[in-house]
């Protein structure tokens, strides 16, 4: 009873006109920013902390908030459209989104998205109204060795997920994992690998790297072709919205998907990322239905499910931030500069002392679902359109848009040099079949893994029994083990290797 009155206290808050229209000035700013390449969530909200100063903390709050889950969805589009991961968390949906708009489905893979993800943050806002205080328990039980373990299996899951060779996929995986280790060490501050270039001091960007092997490399693939035969898929779009036997498959995919974004995304570093992932690599262990596409041909399940995880870890991301204090990702710390700008102290108190506000926002992400949907529905045919625009403009202005994006999150010339250079690289993983998302995934658990390694080794002065002695760390581990070696098996090898088989 309790919680419906908070919840009615919140959308009290929330459907005043002021808060109304910040929500959806924050809903269309995440869109827009999620469909330009590289102008991720991070720089727009860092842009606009200053803004929030005139604003009233709760209207800041929901803005903000409407930015982040709003570049959720806007993520998709050009992952879908034009193989562009606009969001970390979009990488996956690259893989058979891109597929499905080649086959002239771009309609269906764009609706099952938007829904996937409406439906996945609606049930993501409802567990953290829900079950904000007892969650956060489970995200206290997870010490650096838990996390170590978790991105342990988030690699494994990355190998196989990942289509053709799995020595290509493992060397894709180490590849990234050694590109995230330039920059300075954290604990010595001593710079590694950056071979005397100032810039690299700070380390790679994620940006530099999505958009050149992505992007640029996929542009250099198309270009490398004679003209009669290059990749443009505007004569044949079938459809707006899934079919009813589209409906049939995604609708448990994205079910899986929300389950599994939910429980991941109170996890601090990445939840909704790694939920992603693990979404797409459980639809891959789910048997195929006759007549099913395979997986990385554009199968609808491989955009449905990873979308609505990415977007119920992005809401139940709040929950260690709003009864904690403790920001999970890049986003949610800059959410606490916000809160700090307006006097407001981010922890368990929030609740308690700013009941207005915590409610508030939480009702907010409801209507802001709601407003998402309404406004990306409609534009699918306006995206789609995009598609008939001939390749000879499309294609510079893909450059110019990327050029933009990476230059404008540090202000640098090298980081346009940078994404150039992984174009090259991204053509050559092209040429030699190798799939680029498990090198992402290293490249982006790296750095995090490294941290948590040295912080659980500081902690247990060195014994590195630790990771089997703690059981949550160990039943972790094990699953790792075990999903490695069921890989490995001859049979589900082979198995494995002919559901990648190019028709």
């Amino acid at each position: 009873m309790e919680l419906l009155d908070n919840l009615a206290m919140g959308f009290g808050v929330a459907f005043t006109f002021q808060n109304l229209i910040y929500c959806f000035i924050g809903c269309l700013l995440g869109t827009l920013i999620g469909v330009l390449p590289g102008i991720g969530p991070v720089a727009t909200i860092a842009m606009l902390l200053p803004a929030t100063y005139a604003l009233p903390p709760v209207a800041a709050l929901i803005m903000l908030a409407g930015i982040y889950y709003g570049a959720q969805y806007g993520g998709s589009t050009t992952a879908i459209l034009v193989n562009l991961p606009g969001e970390s968390s979009s990488v996956v949906t690259v893989i058979d989104g891109y597929q499905m708009a080649r086959k002239g489905r771009a309609g269906p893979a764009l609706a099952a998205a938007g829904l996937g993800s409406f439906f996945a943050g609606s049930v993501g806002t409802l567990i953290l109204a829900a079950f904000a205080p007892a969650l956060t328990e489970v995200a206290f039980k997870f010490g650096p060795a838990e996390y170590f373990a978790l991105m342990i299996l988030g690699l494994i899951g990355a190998v196989v997920l990942a289509s053709g060779s799995l020595l290509k996929a493992v060397a894709m995986i180490v590849l990234g994992l050694l590109l995230g280790l330039v920059g300075t060490d954290v604990n010595s501050g001593v710079a590694r690998f950056s071979f005397d270039i100032p810039e690299l001091t700070d380390g790679i960007g994620f940006v530099a790297i999505a958009m050149g092997v992505f992007g640029y490399g996929e542009i250099i693939a198309n270009l490398a072709q004679p003209e009669s035969e290059r990749e443009v898929f505007t004569a044949k779009v079938q459809g707006l919205l899934p079919t009813k036997e589209d409906f049939k498959r995604m609708t448990p995919a994205v079910l899986r998907g929300t389950a599994l974004g939910s429980a991941l995304g109170i996890l601090p570093g990445g939840g909704a990322l790694l939920a992603a992932f693990a979404a797409y690599t459980i639809e891959k262990k789910t048997k195929l239905h006759p007549g099913e596409v395979p997986f990385g041909q554009g199968n609808i399940r491989g955009v449905a499910s990873p979308e609505a995880a990415n977007n119920a870890g992005a809401q139940t991301s709040f929950i260690p931030l709003l009864t904690l204090g403790i920001p999970p990702n890049a986003v949610m710390a800059l959410m606490v500069g916000a809160m700090t700008i307006h006097n407001i102290q981010p922890g368990p108190q929030v609740m308690t002392s700013n009941p207005e506000l915590f409610w508030g926002l939480i009702a907010s992400m409801w209507i802001g679902n709601t407003m998402l949907v309404i406004l990306n529905l409609p534009l699918i045919g306006l995206w789609i359109k995009l598609l008939t625009v001939p390749y000879r403009w499309l294609f510079p202005s893909i450059v110019l848009f990327c050029a933009i994006g990476v230059y404008s999150t540090n202000n640098n010339t090298f980081d346009i040099w940078m994404v150039g250079g992984f174009g090259l690289i991204g053509y050559l993983f092209h040429k030699l079949g190798a799939e680029p998302a498990p090198l992402l995934l290293g490249f982006i658990l790296g750095p995090m893994m490294e941290e948590n390694l040295r912080r659980t080794l500081l902690l247990s002065r060195g014994d590195w029994s630790v990771f089997v002695t703690r059981p949550l760390s160990a039943g972790l581990l094990a699953a790792a083990l075990l999903l490695l070696i069921i890989v490995l098996l001859p049979a589900v090898k082979n198995k494995r290797e002919e559901a990648f088989v190019e028709d």
